[in-house]
């Protein structure tokens, strides 16, 4: 099978989110499956020129229509982690992908739709007739109203388009200049059936479009997929989901355990697996070190996340206190887009700096991350909504407990230590439903306990979690199944 994925971003070239992470696994998997698999994605000025080999110019001679006019574009080609990628760069005034940020602007409809007409543009000049157009997030979501109602009409009959929903809150409601803007006809499409916002009735929803067009729709979790659909989770798209029901589900994200495995893991400071599980807290102990914290029986609390609301932030500020409170040692390491929320975050920074038990790092490394992995005894996940989460995931293969809120990915991966309606040797984890400090403390406070008063059972919590497999193989068979599902 030939697969074209268009996204916004791609792993470890142009990463903003886990959004990133999907496409280059979820095309890897395909890869090994024997498919054929391109990605499509806007060249943008602050990408990670370092991690794509043999970059070079394929294409000259692409002109894109804008309004009344045409912008002329370059496209380059370029091997990621092995993963063939095209990369479209815009010449213009606009100035779209040379921003030094791939998010972020007031005229990101405006980019995005530009870089979907673009993309099509470019496959019907360069001939390419997929099986498959796999599309991501509101950026794309032009892509399936532009394939059906215009680029069939120029020979591009084949392709056949999933489309996958990654989050959401942010869906490109903007004017109806966008669709002039590609060529489309706003008073065909400003209807409830087709693109017009569900709730601003002057407005364009880029990624109802998407959901309205393509052939099947997914979203990164089985549990979010309903969260979606019955929930306000749906901001505004709940009807629009239902409506198309039938081509909708839920696929669970992967994880790429080529980059997240304590067996090889060139990050850490000794590699373990559930054989050799005490060489784990090897890693504990150089984590500690590296941190200035005191070497003391005390079970270490982390958090690997952005700090916004999506992810608790207010929550994670009280998880740290009652750890401290309550026997723990406490480590963070995460920043926010929102500087009222680094600042705080700053300020709680130095109140605790000389305090021997916590360590906040506002900042992200990644090399980091794998030691905090590696060594911490829980990771903390309390979040308002998870689509899917790769955290909780990437915690479990490491042998570190999940503690987390009961909502999207994070309820279709960890089953609760106590609680969960599973034999004992599936459970790997703590859940709270309450979003708010009296849930989270509930689901710590069991946590902590365990930890002192039953060792040996905190112990099968971490391997029951390193025994599950949460790799790409399963959600690259669904995948496959859609694909072949909607090609017939």
């Amino acid at each position: 099978m030939y697969v074209v994925m268009i996204a916004p971003e791609c792993a470890p070239v142009a990463k903003v989110g886990g959004l990133a992470d999907v496409v280059q696994g979820l095309s890897r998997e395909l890869m090994i499956r024997g498919n054929a698999v391109e990605v499509i994605l806007p060249k943008y000025d602050c990408m990670r020129y370092d991690r794509i080999w043999d970059l070079h110019k394929v294409f000259g001679d692409l002109w894109v229509p804008y309004h009344d006019m045409h912008f002329h574009c370059d496209v380059y080609f370029g091997f990621v982690e092995g993963l063939k990628c095209f990369f479209i760069e815009s010449h213009s005034f606009t100035n779209f992908f040379n921003r030094g940020i791939y998010y972020g602007h007031n005229d990101d409809p405006e980019r995005f739709a530009f870089f979907c007409r673009a993309a099509l543009e470019f496959m019907l000049k360069a001939n390419k007739h997929p099986d498959i157009i796999h599309c991501h997030d509101w950026q794309t979501g032009l892509v399936p109203v532009l394939l059906y109602d215009m680029y069939t009409h120029l020979g591009m009959t084949h392709p056949r388009v999933c489309y996958t929903l990654h989050n959401l809150k942010h869906q490109g409601v903007t004017g109806e200049y966008i669709l002039r803007q590609v060529g489309l006809n706003p008073a065909h499409y400003m209807t409830q059936e087709r693109l017009q916002d569900n709730f601003n009735h002057g407005a364009v929803n880029i990624m109802k479009g998407g959901i309205v067009y393509s052939n099947f729709v997914t979203t990164v979790s089985p549990h979010y997929s309903e969260e979606i659909k019955h929930t306000d989770l749906g901001y505004g798209l709940q009807h629009t989901l239902h409506e198309h029901g039938g081509k909708f589900g839920g696929v669970l994200n992967g994880l790429d355990y080529n980059a997240w495995n304590p067996e090889t893991d060139p990050y850490i400071a000794h590699r373990y697996s559930i054989n050799t599980l005490d060489d784990k807290y090897k890693n504990k102990e150089a984590l500690r070190q590296r941190l200035w914290l005191r070497h003391d029986y005390k079970p270490l609390v982390a958090v690997v996340s952005r700090l916004d609301h999506q992810k608790g932030v207010e929550l994670i500020r009280h998880a740290i206190s009652y750890s401290l409170a309550n026997g723990c040692q406490f480590v963070l390491l995460g920043s926010s887009p929102d500087p009222r929320i680094n600042h705080e975050y700053w300020q709680l920074k130095h109140s605790l700096n000389d305090n021997p038990d916590c360590h906040l790092e506002i900042s992200y490394h990644e090399e980091l991350a794998h030691l905090i992995y590696a060594g911490a005894d829980m990771i903390l996940i309390p979040s308002a909504f998870e689509p899917c989460g790769l955290t909780q995931m990437i915690a479990m293969k490491y042998g570190t407990v999940p503690v987390v809120r009961n909502t999207g990915g994070l309820t279709d991966t960890v089953f609760d230590a106590n609680y969960a309606h599973r034999p004992y040797h599936e459970r790997n984890g703590y859940l709270f439903n309450d979003f708010n400090y009296q849930g989270m403390e509930s689901a710590l406070h069991r946590a902590i306990g365990m930890w002192y008063s039953h060792p040996q059972h905190f112990r099968e919590l971490m391997i029951n979690g390193m025994r599950y497999d949460y790799s790409w193989n399963h959600p690259g068979g669904h995948y496959i199944n859609i694909y072949d599902y909607i090609k017939e």
